[in-house]
């Protein structure tokens, strides 16, 4: 377990289970943990803050911090659309901007390292710097132009990597990126053998002895393995391997959770609470509703797809029913449902586990443990795997892979 990092994607520092989860984890050995200036608009790295304030200078200090930087979303979004501009945007979607301009980094740190509460980071990531490329695909541009500027781009994120490594604000610096794991004759394929070359060059233009290019992060799971090339490359050349979404993985165009779950014992009970609630009048609709969710939960094909339904149809048509209620009556009802809905997603991971196991039977015939084991112990005995980065926003979901004795 010594290869198992903290990945805080979807961390916020306004759940006190998510504090709490990683507090857990460093208690129990992880001491790399991976998180990012968008990830729920910083507030995943106040809560890394937060939870090793329970620690002292000592055990804080080994803990090393891998933060990235790149995308303009929530508060950073609101700043540039103020008229805060920072030069070569790239305007990829609506909600997604992205940049990786030397004024940016620079921005982009000094604020990841107040939310962090410290004066130094282990590591610093480019986070999926491919945005631009994807873009002029879209634009129609030539790729081999793009790839040119795209690697002027680079090397002067580089240079300001460099001077942030020499002013002691970061120790090493490197580039997350999902476009790492891709063949490499997708169009959507990042090359990475000349990212050596371009540090050492932006080593010296700072004046450093030696570049401090030392990590890349990309996916790797059991059913993705494209990314082991780029992994293997990066282990011949003494670069850190960080692996990402080992649990999440895509086949055919369909997602799976290599995981599975045990069938919340008190489901049947929420349940039946909730009908029994919701069987007056003016909550006919909401009782419809949870009656059509128990008779679904075993068709989604894993809890992504639940949670897209939830925030996009389920949650609407509640604060609809909720909204016509007198205020007083709302609470009790409210707390109810929130207890309801989070036994429910508890019972839609178990079927998707136990469909997941089912349909990748061959993947798991010699699995004897849960799923999730032998998905993380598989990326774990690579060699060319250095960190394997699991996302542990629960407690119970720390204690899974670090059951006390």
């Amino acid at each position: 377990m010594k290869k198992i990092g903290l990945g805080t994607y979807r961390i916020s520092d306004e759940n006190p289970e998510h504090i709490e989860a990683i507090r857990m984890a460093v208690s129990s050995g992880v001491s790399l943990i991976d998180t990012s200036t968008n990830y729920m608009d910083g507030g995943a790295e106040r809560a890394i803050a937060k939870a090793l304030r329970f620690f002292d200078d000592a055990h804080r200090e080994q803990v090393r911090i891998v933060s990235k930087f790149g995308y303009i979303q929530g508060s950073v979004m609101a700043r540039v659309k103020k008229d805060e501009m920072f030069e070569e945007i790239v305007e990829y979607a609506p909600n997604i901007w992205h940049c990786i301009h030397p004024d940016f980094l620079h921005d982009q740190l000094a604020a990841s390292l107040e939310r962090l509460q410290c004066s130094r980071i282990e590591c610093y990531l480019i986070h999926n710097p491919e945005y631009f490329l994807f873009d002029g695909l879209r634009r129609g541009h030539d790729r081999g132009d793009i790839l040119d500027t795209m690697n002027d781009r680079i090397y002067r994120a580089f240079v300001a990597l460099e001077e942030e490594v020499a002013a002691g604000r970061i120790g090493s610096y490197g580039i997350s990126s999902n476009s790492f794991a891709k063949r490499p004759d997708d169009p959507e394929f990042l090359p990475y053998e000349d990212l050596p070359a371009l540090a050492m060059h932006a080593a010296r233009a700072v004046g450093n002895e030696r570049h401090a290019f030392g990590s890349v992060e990309l996916p790797v799971n059991l059913l993705e393995t494209q990314g082991l090339a780029c992994a293997r490359w990066a282990e011949s050349h003494g670069i850190r391997v960080l692996a990402n979404r080992p649990l999440n993985a895509q086949r055919n165009g369909r997602m799976y959770r290599l995981a599975e779950y045990e069938m919340p014992a008190l489901y049947e009970h929420r349940l039946n609470e909730m009908l029994l609630l919701t069987e007056a009048e003016p909550l006919v609709p909401l009782h419809n509703l949870i009656a059509q969710l128990d008779d679904v939960r075993h068709r989604f094909r894993w809890p992504g797809d639940y949670d897209n339904f939830l925030y996009s149809q389920v949650l609407p048509h509640i604060g609809t029913v909720l909204r016509k209620l007198p205020e007083d009556a709302r609470g009790e009802l409210a707390l109810q449902l929130n207890l309801f809905l989070e036994s429910y997603r508890q019972a839609v991971a178990y079927e998707c586990g136990v469909q997941t196991r089912r349909e990748l039977q061959t993947e798991f015939d010699d699995c004897t443990k849960s799923m999730q084991a032998c998905a993380i112990g598989f990326l774990a005995a690579r060699p060319e795997i250095d960190i394997v980065l699991v996302g542990m926003r629960r407690p119970r979901y720390v204690a899974q892979l670090f059951p006390v004795p």
